[in-house]
């Protein structure tokens, strides 16, 4: 039996500039599953393809035990690539239909994080947040490769040029991942770029650490907006809590 359960929230706009949203996400605490997908800035429909990849995992079964609970949701998020690509080419030559995703899974005693794209996943512990997925984007292979500061790359003028995505023209596309252990009192942030690059980690820790009364999504959101948020904003927390 579980030492841990969860409770989750999750919320998402337009943005403050934006008429539409292509973000969407999956809260499902009771699989133990979370998402957040945002829709390729600059191609067509990426609210598709955003929508498409949250029915795909919101139709998971219920009753997987974890090792085939991953696996299907790597299958299912391969499937909505190779469809996603399909209907692009239906589209025409120059079509792209696609989106970022960042899943993540918590059962037991440990959890998994898959993601492509630049949708992010912090965990906050003990006071301390900790970004867990690593960007696949133009700016972070230049922080990597030395060649731009961390610093340089907030507000870079490429900053919005991801390297992988669901749906992208990509043939071996693949989901990265990381592992870990779960704390009780862990508190976990999926979010769409328009969050994490409106919002400084500081204020992250702030707003995600805040203590009961308020979702910490509603202050998430609050304060993408009162930033005046250019991109859509969607975030999901989830909060690891003693089982009893």
């Amino acid at each position: 039996m579980s030492r841990f359960r969860f409770r989750s929230w999750a919320a998402t706009h337009p943005g403050a500039r934006r008429a539409l949203n292509e973000d969407s996400f999956v809260d499902l605490p009771g699989l133990g599953l979370w998402a957040v997908a945002d829709g390729a800035g600059g191609h067509e429909a990426g609210e598709v393809a955003a929508v498409m990849i949250a029915e795909a995992l919101g139709a998971i079964p219920v009753d997987l035990p974890a090792a085939a609970l991953l696996a299907e949701v790597r299958q299912r998020i391969a499937a909505t690539h190779l469809a996603l690509r399909a209907e692009a080419a239906r589209r025409g030559p120059r079509a792209v239909i696609a989106a970022t995703v960042v899943v993540l899974l918590a059962r037991n005693e440990h959890f998994a994080c898959l993601w492509a794209g630049d949708a992010r996943a912090y965990l906050l512990r003990g006071g301390a947040l900790s970004q867990i997925t690593h960007d696949h984007s133009l700016v972070q292979e230049l922080v990597d490769a030395g060649a731009i500061s961390a610093a340089e790359a907030e507000g870079h003028p490429r900053a919005n040029i991801v390297t992988r995505a669901v749906g992208a023209d990509l043939d071996d596309f693949e989901l990265d991942k990381t592992t870990g252990a779960l704390v009780a009192g862990d508190r976990f942030l999926l979010c769409s770029d328009g969050v994490s690059k409106c919002l400084a980690e500081g204020e992250l820790v702030a707003l995600l650490g805040a203590p009961e009364g308020v979702p910490p999504t509603e202050l998430l959101l609050a304060a993408a907006l009162a930033r005046e948020a250019a991109d859509n904003i969607t975030a999901v927390t989830v909060e690891v809590l003693p089982a009893g």
